[in-house]
């Protein structure tokens, strides 16, 4: 099955330092990233790099990237593998986040050579989680698997903020969550998007588990049939958090 794309380009017209109108281009990613298997698919990632590095990307002096990110993370192979591709991006790379960086999300975002958020915006760092099945051997496999992909996210939190690998490793242990303030200081995040405006047809990501229930549960009520006198036989809001909280990356 061909992957659904989690990202699109776009395009918007900027004025230089000469006061030339030039084309930037434009990256979003929102929703999950990879929600099928990207790690399984050869035609995702190559996509993704062909788009990337269409025209002068591999060449100094490619056109800047704005890449807007409101994801809840995803998978963590895809997120490496991106972080990866942007690094290799001869261009500059701003990073704004106006909702949510959080997970394998804010992997991709320490790509950027300046990273923005939204007075608004939140980004969180866990550890990573799988799931795995078998004899005890096959459950050190997959803990020292997960001990060596927490280690490369590691390397790209410690290059974006110089913090010592102790200091992350901790952080990432806490679940933290971080507001555009916090992730300043901690150097996740080098300022605050002020003064720009941003107009998208994409629903914003809710902060909460709660709010995103609720949203949930409302879209549910809105296909009821008009004239049903009878009470809702939907989920209950526990029960759509609990789900979302299984499918969480």
């Amino acid at each position: 099955m061909k992957n659904k794309k989690f990202w699109s380009w776009k395009s918007q017209k900027t004025l230089n330092q000469e006061n030339e109108e030039i084309t930037d281009r434009v990256l979003e990613i929102y929703g999950t990233i990879a929600e099928e298997s990207w790690f399984d698919d050869d035609v995702t990632p190559k996509l993704f790099h062909e788009e990337l590095f269409s025209g002068t990307g591999k060449c100094e002096g490619a056109p800047p990237i704005t890449i807007w990110i409101n994801s809840p993370g995803g998978d963590c192979i895809a997120a490496s593998q991106i972080y990866s591709m942007l690094m290799d991006y001869k261009g500059d790379v701003t990073v704004k986040i106006d909702g949510l960086a959080a997970s394998a999300a804010s992997v991709i975002a320490m790509a950027g050579t300046k990273v923005l958020m939204a007075p608004t915006a939140l980004m969180m760092i866990h550890n990573p989680a799988t799931l795995a099945m078998g004899d005890h051997e096959d459950m050190k496999k997959a803990i020292s698997m997960l001990d060596e992909v927490k280690e490369s996210i590691i390397n790209a939190y410690e290059i974006k903020t110089s913090l010592s690998r102790a200091k992350l490793s901790h952080l990432m242990d806490s679940e933290t969550w971080m507001n555009a303030n916090k992730a300043i200081e901690l150097g996740f995040a080098d300022g605050i998007i002020e003064d720009e405006k941003k107009s998208t047809s994409i629903p914003a990501y809710a902060f909460s588990r709660k709010a995103v229930a609720v949203n949930l549960l409302n879209k549910l009520k809105e296909k009821e049939p008009v004239a049903t006198a009878t009470k809702p036989t939907g989920r209950s809001v526990d029960e759509l958090k609990l789900s979302l909280y299984k499918n969480q990356i």
